[in-house]
């Protein structure tokens, strides 16, 4: 093998690496249709298993992309759209269940449609948009999965006590409502950071073209 071809082979080694944050982004998605599955047959503990290895998934494909560097504009959409579809879901079969209330599902699932609207909305009008979950985005997501896994235990095993059940789903709608605002304000200082430049030069030559025509 000449050393061109072993070039050749490590880079597509790499390039193969590189996409398996992408890979358990992707599970974490067909695990989706299982764990509401699971809940809604009330077979609880194989929720909790399916669930808990989507949690851990979360972790290891944004450990493997920072740690390694493999992001990808393809993980960058993967990644939230996974967490989102579940977590979403979850809720839903949650609130179907009577286990949590309905406006509390209700909050969580119209805040990541905003969220979601938003992106597109910015997309379509405006252009691409890094996605860079802010910190408390990501405890929000982390609140989301521990009041989930709090609530199906307690239905469960009768644990955790049912105090924490209503403090996690209390940081989980605090933290809604500020991530929410937190998204919409950053969508906001992104597009008036966009369109200024864009405005600037049409009104630069709008005065330039009126600025010779001085009548008395």
């Amino acid at each position: 093998m000449g050393f061109s071809a072993f070039l050749f082979v490590v880079d597509r080694v790499s390039r193969s690496l590189r996409q398996i944050p992408n890979v358990i982004s992707s599970i974490r998605i067909l695990l989706v249709a299982p764990i509401a599955v699971a809940l809604v047959n009330h077979h609880l503990t194989t929720t909790i298993a399916l669930f808990g290895i989507a949690a851990l998934s979360d972790a290891a494909d944004g450990f493997l992309a920072k740690r390694y560097g493999w992001q990808s504009e393809l993980g960058a959409v993967l990644d939230p759209v996974a967490d989102k579809l579940l977590l979403a879901t979850v809720f839903v079969a949650l609130a179907y269940l009577r286990l949590i209330p309905l406006w509390l599902m209700a909050v969580a699932v119209v805040r990541d449609g905003i969220i979601v609207f938003g992106a597109l909305l910015y997309r379509y009008c405006i252009g691409p948009l890094v996605a860079r979950p802010s910190i408390v985005s990501k405890f929000n997501t982390l609140c989301q999965a521990a009041f989930i896994m709090a609530v199906v235990g307690r239905e469960q095993f009768a644990m955790p006590p049912a105090w924490g059940v209503m403090v996690l789903g209390a940081l989980v709608l605090v933290t809604v409502v500020i991530s929410g605002i937190d998204y919409i304000l950053i969508y906001g200082r992104r597009a008036l950071d966009v369109a200024g430049p864009r405005t600037a030069p049409h009104a630069a030559a709008h005065t330039a073209s009126h600025g010779g025509d001085r009548r008395p």
